[in-house]
């Protein structure tokens, strides 16, 4: 019964990982999109290829939800705290995506594995690992650290990152338009938008890249998470020989190789399979881009996330990239945000955390 449990599991993350995919696809590749750059089929091949050198690229966010988070002695396969939590991210998921709203898998994770981790706990906080302090303070673990710290933070530098590169962008062709001659000519539309078009490949890759390092990595922390508890209890002591590679090497620090490969690959086939209603929100509704916009707010976005990832943050890809773009917008001219569209994915943001927690937290007490 542990077994099939264990396997439900694996199967059930994996899901997640695939659904993150497409749902994050807009991430990646809306405003490469948006401004004409790469045709939707194009976008989604780079973004996908990305991802996947970007997921086997580190596993710092990965050890950081195996290990950092919850208190493991709740995270039995019997206890039902990590398939009750992906399932309430998958519900999460598949609601936003449908309503087109670019809302955060990461915090849809961590809202659900809080919120079973108290069911599990019969509502007791110690299930919870708030903070495990270090110095630098950057290092430090726990949920205050690795969750609340970056969830506040990451979305303010995404936007002033996204204001600071886009007013650097414009400032150097406001130079190049007062030089004259050869480099005048260079600062007209024409010219801009041909030289960015070209750029903006690099950094949607860039993104592409930053997406797979920082998301990707989430449900190789789930599964590990889940065998670490499975040995302990017993449960792989009589695997057959089919599914021996589930025991975790004890000689290997990290995460399995095949943990690593197999999230990627599922990632990136997710990510294949697009996610058109959020890019229609992220791309188009919230603000008109061209290639200069979508460079710097693709720049903006994937240096965020790969500092975070680099940190052991498991920070949220909408975010970074929301933020990044109403950064690039309120530095075009602050009308030229769609605010109904912010107020909408703020809402999304709030809600995200405190919801997958009850789901999650119902799932768990309606198996009890």
């Amino acid at each position: 019964m542990e077994l099939t449990l264990l396997l439900l599991l694996i199967v059930v993350a994996l899901t997640f990982e695939f659904i993150n995919g497409f749902h994050d696809t807009a991430n990646s590749i809306a405003t490469v999109v948006a401004t004409k750059v790469l045709t939707p089929g194009q976008a989604v091949a780079l973004a996908a290829s990305m991802n996947l050198i970007g997921a086997l690229a580190g596993e710092a966010v990965a050890k950081t939800i195996s290990g950092g988070l919850i208190d493991s002695s709740v995270v039995t396969v019997t206890s039902g705290v990590l398939l009750c939590a992906l399932l309430a991210a998958i519900i999460w998921n598949l609601i936003t995506w449908w309503w087109g709203l670019p809302s955060s898998s990461s915090h849809a994770l961590i809202g659900g594995l809080v919120g079973a981790a108290l069911a599990a706990a019969a509502g007791d906080t110690d299930a919870l690992v708030w903070a495990q302090k270090a110095e630098p303070w950057y290092k430090g673990g726990g949920l205050f650290y690795k969750v609340v710290v970056p969830m506040v933070s990451s979305p303010v530098a995404g936007f002033l990152l996204g204001v600071l590169i886009m007013g650097l962008l414009f400032a150097l062709i406001a130079g190049l338009a007062r030089s004259g001659g050869l480099l005048a000519r260079i600062a007209r539309p024409r010219w801009v938008n041909a030289f960015f078009g070209k750029a903006q490949l690099a950094s949607a890759a860039y993104m592409g890249f930053a997406h797979g390092l920082n998301d990707a990595q989430k449900t190789m922390g789930i599964i590990a998470l889940a065998l670490i508890g499975a040995e302990a209890t017993g449960t792989l002591r009589e695997l057959p020989s089919l599914l021996g590679f589930l025991h975790p090497d004890r000689d290997q620090q990290g995460i399995e190789t095949w943990i690593k490969i197999t999230c990627a690959l599922v990632m990136a086939a997710g990510t294949a399979a697009g996610g058109w209603r959020i890019i229609k929100t992220l791309g188009h509704k919230m603000v008109k881009l061209h290639p200069i916009h979508g460079f710097a707010a693709e720049t903006a976005s994937a240096t965020i996330l790969s500092t975070a990832a680099t940190l052991g943050m498991p920070v949220s890809t909408t975010h970074s990239i929301s933020t990044a773009i109403m950064g690039v917008g309120f530095a075009k001219r602050a009308n030229a945000l769609r605010w109904t569209v912010v107020e909408r994915i703020l809402w999304a943001w709030v809600f995200t955390i405190p919801v997958t927690a009850v789901i999650a937290y119902a799932l768990v007490w309606l198996t009890r």
